[in-house]
């Protein structure tokens, strides 16, 4: 099977990051949506520079835990589902992966 790099024009943005909290991948879309912070130079760097305290203390916890963290958020009138979770290597923990995806401001629900 050919490898298959589905990230790259992936609609939602995906950052990466390892058990220490520093950025190590974003796809295009992530990279765009954090241009003003830097962009792809935010590969390298940590991410508890780049929040407020609050912000710091909750990775800290997932990064700890490896719980995830699902909510949605409202900018510019555009609402976005942020989903943060961790990734595995071999079954191991490796540290978080956050997609952001935009979704409608009313988006269907179906129970089945």
């Amino acid at each position: 099977m050919k490898d298959i790099d589905w990230t790259t024009d992936f609609k939602g943005a995906i950052t990466i990051c390892d058990l220490q909290g520093t950025v190590i991948d974003m796809n295009e879309r992530a990279v765009e949506a954090y241009r003003k912070d830097g962009g792809r130079d935010l590969i390298g760097k940590s991410l508890f520079d780049c929040h407020s305290e609050p912000s710091r203390n909750r990775l800290r916890q997932l990064l700890e835990t490896g719980e995830s963290n699902i909510y949605t958020i409202e900018k510019k009138g555009i609402k976005k589902l942020v989903y943060q979770a961790p990734w595995l290597q071999s079954g191991q923990r490796m540290g978080m992966v956050e997609l952001v995806l935009e979704i409608p401001m009313n988006p269907p629900h179906f129970l089945r």
